[in-house]
């Protein structure tokens, strides 16, 4: 198939939009316009034998541009800023995957989708990137190479090629995954080789261990009760000091306070406290509008 033209932030909307991996698109039948490109997204009818067994991408320092599927851009009303510096970044929330409409077109870096290779989608992670997604349904895990920009429903924080639903088990439709960059540092030293601590598996939950705030965060040694947005959760200290940063950066996102306490083996950077959920929600609508991120709603209102 004939490469299409490099997409635009809003060519990669409509891609964001349309791809809804459902258990009824990977049924539907292949229906193609005049050139000869589907018109519905999905599974090609006979995919290439031994896609289970494709190996991971092998994260490799590439340089990091500044500009061009780097800079700031606007979808459906919305702005968003890649990041343009080599700094960690986790995140939680729903996995979609995108397949045969877009197989051969150009990314948003100018490179060819394949949707057998190990490669994803990101709405602010600089491209090209490498990213660890973890499936916590299952406990799979695969390294993949961001070199698209989205998708951009409500919730979602990457796209998979096929090769990379495939492999996570998520082909069925949107599945709750974990998503961490990989370093520069991580690739230099191999420790992106080391498979990721259990202890991330649950984030959204604080449980009942009663959290530690940190010196440089809110003082006490306990967070105030009311709703808070968990905005990014590491194993390492450094890393939520950098989100911590970038979050107090961003004026228009409206965060006023933000935290990072010390919880179940995590250090989790959190924004609040909020006198109800509705107020976290419409605060969290903000976060997602200015920074392309979608924290979870966390209740502290009782102990």
């Amino acid at each position: 198939m004939a490469a299409a033209a490099r997409p635009t932030a809003p060519d990669a909307a409509r891609r964001g939009a349309a791809v809804v991996a459902t258990a009824a698109a990977l049924l539907s039948g292949c229906a193609s316009s005049p050139d000869g490109r589907p018109t519905t997204d999905g599974a090609e009818a006979r995919p290439p034998p031994g896609l289970a067994q494709v190996p991971d991408a092998v994260p490799r320092v590439e340089a990091l541009r500044v500009g061009g599927p780097n800079k700031p851009y606007r979808v459906n009303g919305r702005s968003y800023t890649p990041m343009t510096e080599d700094l960690p970044l986790q995140e939680e929330g729903l996995a979609s995957w995108y397949g045969r409409k877009f197989h051969g077109q150009r990314t948003s870096n100018g490179e060819v989708y394949d949707m057998y290779a190990m490669t994803a989608a990101h709405k602010t992670m600089p491209l090209p990137s490498y990213a660890r997604v973890r499936n916590p349904a299952n406990g799979r895990e695969v390294i993949v190479r961001i070199n698209d920009r989205g998708p951009f429903a409500d919730g979602r924080v990457i796209d998979l090629s096929y090769t990379a639903a495939l492999k996570l088990g998520v082909l069925a439709g949107v599945a709750p995954v974990q998503v961490q960059r990989i370093t520069f540092d991580e690739i230099r030293s191999g420790r992106w080789q080391q498979p990721r601590d259990e202890a991330q598996a649950t984030v959204a939950s604080p449980g009942r261990q009663a959290p530690r705030v940190l010196d440089d965060a809110l003082p006490g040694d306990r967070a105030p009760a009311g709703f808070w947005l968990q905005v990014g959760a590491f194993r390492q200290f450094e890393g939520a000091q950098q989100l911590q940063r970038q979050l107090l950066a961003t004026p228009q996102a409206g965060i006023d306070s933000i935290a990072v306490f010390e919880e179940s083996g995590l250090f989790r950077v959190q924004a609040g406290p909020y006198a109800t959920r509705a107020d976290a929600q419409q605060a969290a609508e903000r976060v997602r509008r200015h920074t392309g991120r979608s924290p979870l709603v966390v209740d502290r209102s009782t102990p």
